[in-house]
């Protein structure tokens, strides 16, 4: 499998010379749209090429906590109390059954982060502080947004370095891409100056039907080579693998959906070697 996506990580260097891993949001103002589970198995896909990875679980929803199979007695330290300046990135992860992976879970007070962070100072940088205090024994850090636009992802934005947007080919999808990407640019104009686009990944799609293929010629018209040659097909074990604490990479790691999370992490990291070059 190494060899399919063997690549190294562009690197940054600390003040205190340790190497600050990657951090990438995985965003998409609407829900259903694969977004978790895009952020699971891409984190499941880098950590089997011997990646260290990390996922932030930031939906208050705790669907990638759920999905790598973290009960809730395991999350009573969580992004809620990483935010809230309680608690570290470090003291607040949890291993998971894939080696190299780990996740700081989601928990039910997140839900109200989003109003107490209001009369917080920086409130948008909460995070991206957090991120900074972390250990140097990770080489990604991948952020899982919840769907919408609010204090929790922007703190997302503003830690990470790069966006990666599921895209569900469906009606109206480029539409919503198009004010994503405009709030993006708010954000880089207003906070994080660094941050872009990593890449734009097509999810459930059914070549069977018309309406995909429309609205993938149409979303590759306007966004050209951002948007990744892979993409992840209506799959049933992709459904079913979440139910079983597991990504799909474990759960079947012979059906199509777990071979185009394989394919898309390869184009990641190429991505990646070319931040670094």
């Amino acid at each position: 499998m190494s060899s399919q996506i063997d690549s190294n990580p562009p690197q940054a260097y600390r003040s205190d010379g340790g190497v600050s891993p990657r951090v990438l949001a995985i965003s998409n103002q609407k829900g259903g749209v694969g977004k978790t589970t895009t952020a699971v198995n891409l984190a499941t896909a880098l950590a089997a090429v011997d990646k260290r990875v990390l996922i932030v679980d930031l939906d208050p929803q705790g669907n990638a906590s759920t999905s790598l199979g973290i009960p809730i007695n395991m999350r009573e330290i969580n992004t809620y109390h990483v935010l809230m300046g309680d608690a570290g990135l470090d003291r607040a992860c949890v291993a998971t059954d894939v080696p190299n992976l780990s996740i700081v879970p989601s928990g039910a007070d997140l839900a109200g982060a989003e109003l107490e962070l209001v009369d917080v100072n920086n409130r948008e940088g909460r995070l991206k502080a957090a991120v900074s205090g972390a250990s140097a024994d990770y080489d990604y850090i991948l952020i899982d947004c919840p769907p919408s636009l609010g204090l929790l992802t922007l703190n997302a934005w503003v830690a990470a370095q790069a966006v990666l947007v599921p895209l569900q080919v469906e009606f109206l999808a480029l539409e919503g891409v198009s004010q994503l990407v405009r709030t993006i640019e708010r954000v880089r104009q207003s906070f994080n100056p660094d941050l872009v686009i990593q890449g734009i990944v097509l999810t459930m799609v059914d070549k069977r039907n018309s309406l995909s293929e429309m609205v993938e010629s149409d979303v590759r018209g306007f966004f050209g080579d951002k948007v990744y040659t892979t993409v992840i097909p209506r799959n049933v074990r992709v459904s079913e693998a979440p139910s079983h604490g597991k990504p799909v990479l474990l759960y079947d790691f012979k059906s199509k959906g777990a071979q185009a999370y394989l394919s898309l992490a390869g184009e990641v990291l190429k991505r990646e070697r070319a931040v670094a070059a």
